[in-house]
């Protein structure tokens, strides 16, 4: 690699994105996590109950929706 092109625009936008795919990696693997253990209570079988489904879909949205507000929180802080 050309020690000249370390600092290139096209190379801070390629890390850039690739440090936003990592943070959005990490925030899905927090949000599995996180959702599972409070709604999957027992061995899950084929299919998930509509109880477990419905969990899932509120905490997924709880979730992003409290990222939002946290993320909006710090923007307006800068």
């Amino acid at each position: 690699m050309d020690p000249s092109s370390l600092g290139s625009p096209e190379l801070q936008r390629f890390l850039n994105q690739e440090k936003d795919k990592a943070m959005l990696n990490e925030v899905v693997s927090k949000l599995t996590s996180k959702c599972w253990d409070k709604c999957i209570t027992g061995t899950p079988g084929s299919k998930f109950s509509s109880s477990e489904s419905a969990c899932l879909s509120n905490c997924a949205q709880r979730y992003t929706d409290m990222s939002l507000i946290i993320m909006k929180r710090f923007q307006s802080m800068q």
